[in-house]
C-alpha cells in the first residue's frame, strides 16, 4: 500500500493526477486539501485532521477514517522507528535524574500506570497495538535496506569492565565494518557492547578500547551514572560509522535502552519483540554469556531453525564462550543434539575465538531447510 506521511507528499500525489485508492495517509493536517473527485475507495486515514464536510465526503465515498488518539505520551499511529535522540530528549549527562523526564521514562511510567504487562483497558490496549504495528511496519521498511542482519544476544548484567564486553564490541565492530547490520535487544550489557562496536565500526581499535575504558566508570545499568557516561562517550566518539538496530521493549523499561544503536524498534509487547528480534537475524545470531532470557532466545532460535518457520531457512547460531555454555549454563550439548536430529549441525558453532565467529558467519549465511512441507489439506484433501 502507498503510504503518505506529509502534507507535501499528499499534494504532490494529487498534483500528478494519481488517485488515493488503497493509500494510507497518516498524521497529516488535511483541512487545506481539496480532494475533488479523486478516487478514495479504501483509502485509510490515520489520525489526520479533517473538517466536517471533508470527513462526510471522504467516508461517503469509501474512505476509512480513524480518529486522532489523544492523551497518550506516545504516538499511537506511529510510522517511524525511534532514535536515541528522541527517546532521551531532554536528558543532560550533568543531571542524571533528568532521564526521568525523557520520553522513554515517561512512556514507561504510563505503561506501568495503565497495567504494565497486564491487559489494559480497551482504549489503551488499542493504542499500544497500533503503536507496535507501526513499529513493525517501520522496522520492515528499514530492513529492506539491510538484507544481511546478524543479531547479538546476551546478558544485560554483563559489566562494561568485563573482558567479554570488549570482546563482543570488537566482534560486532568487525562484522559491521564488513557490511552486516548489527541488531540487538537494545538494552545494556552484551547488547550495548554490540551496538557500541557497530557505532565504532570504521574507527581504530584504540578508539574502541578507549571508549570501553570510559564506559567502565559506570559498569552496570544499575549505576546512577550509567546513561550519563554513555552519553559523554558517544559524544566523544562522534557520529556512528555504521547503522545498527536495537529492539527493546517498555516491558523491561526499568533499564533504559542503550545510546549506541542508531535506530530503536521499541515495543510494548515483549512477545512481539522477542519473536521479531530472533526472526530478523537473516545471517545468524551470536549468543554471548547471559542468563534465562538468553537461554530462552537460544531455543527460540533453535525452534525456528528446526522447523524452518522463518523463510524456510536455517540461520547460523554461535554460542560465544565455550566454557560458559558447556559448564556454567550447559546449553551446548542439548543444542548440538537437537541440531543433529534436525539435520542442521552445520549451522551451529560453539567457540571462544572471534576470528572463527566472523569466518563462520560470513561463509555460512542462511540456507534452505531440506524438509518437505506438510499440511492436512495437502495430504488428505483436494486443495
Amino acid at each position: 500500500m502507498r503510504e503518505l506521511h506529509s502534507l507535501d507528499a499528499v499534494r504532490q500525489h494529487l498534483a500528478r493526477g494519481e488517485d488515493l485508492k488503497n493509500a494510507v495517509i497518516a498524521h497529516v493536517d488535511l483541512r487545506a486539501v481539496s480532494f475533488g473527485a479523486v478516487d478514495v475507495t479504501s483509502t485509510v486515514l490515520l489520525g489526520c485532521q479533517l473538517d466536517a464536510p471533508q470527513l462526510l465526503d471522504l467516508v461517503s465515498r469509501g474512505a476509512l477514517v480513524f480518529p486522532r488518539l489523544e492523551g497518550f505520551p506516545y504516538v499511537a499511529w506511529r510510522s517511524t522507528l525511534y532514535s536515541p535522540d528522541e527517546l532521551f530528549a531532554g536528558f543532560s549527562p550533568d543531571a542524571p535524574c533528568s532521564y526521568c523526564e525523557t520520553p522513554d521514562a515517561t512512556i514507561y511510567r504510563h505503561f506501568r500506570a495503565t497495567g504494565g504487562a497486564e491487559e489494559p483497558g480497551l482504549r489503551e490496549a488499542f493504542a499500544r497495538r497500533l503503536h507496535d504495528h507501526g513499529i513493525s511496519e517501520a522496522l520492515e521498511q528499514f530492513l529492506e535496506g539491510h538484507p544481511k542482519v546478524v543479531a547479538f544476544m546476551g546478558g544485560h548484567a554483563l559489566g562494561r569492565d568485563a573482558p567479554e564486553y570488549l570482546a563482543v564490541a570488537r566482534l560486532a565492530k568487525q562484522l559491521a565494518a564488513n557490511g552486516l547490520l548489527v541488531a540487538t535487544g537494545g538494552g545494556p550489557g552484551a547488547m550495548e557492547a554490540a551496538n557500541l562496536g557497530a557505532h565504532a565500526a570504521h574507527l581504530d581499535d584504540a578508539r574502541l578500547v578507549e571508549a570501553v575504558g570510559q564506559l567502565s566508570a559506570a559498569p552496570l545499568y544499575s549505576h546512577q551514572q550509567w546513561l550519563a557516561v554513555a552519553a559523554r562517550t558517544k559524544q566523544a566518539l562522534g557520529a556512528a560509522t555504521a547503522e545498527s538496530l536495537g529492539v527493546p521493549t517498555f516491558f523491561y523499561g526499568h533499564e533504559p535502552p542503550n545510546v549506541f544503536a542508531t535506530h530503536h524498534a521499541k515495543y510494548f509487547a515483549n512477545c512481539t519483540r522477542e519473536e521479531g528480534l530472533v526472526s530478523l537475524a537473516t545471517h545468524g545470531i551470536v549468543f554471548a554469556p547471559g542468563a534465562a532470557g538468553t537461554v530462552q532466545e537460544i531455543f527460540q532460535d533453535a525452534c525456528q531453525n528446526h522447523y524452518g518457520t522463518v523463510r524456510g531457512e536455517v540461520a547460523p547460531m554461535v554460542l560465544f564462550g565455550e566454557t560458559f555454555w558447556r559448564t556454567q549454563l550447559p546449553v551446548a550439548p542439548l543444542l548440538e543434539a537437537l541440531a543433529r536430529r534436525g539435520g542442521w549441525s552445520d549451522q551451529v558453532l560453539i567457540t571462544d575465538a572471534p576470528e572463527q565467529v566472523v569466518r563462520f558467519l560470513e561463509e555460512r549465511g542462511p540456507r534452505r531447510l531440506e524438509r518437505a512441507s506438510w499440511s492436512y489439506c495437502g495430504a488428505f484433501c483436494a486443495e
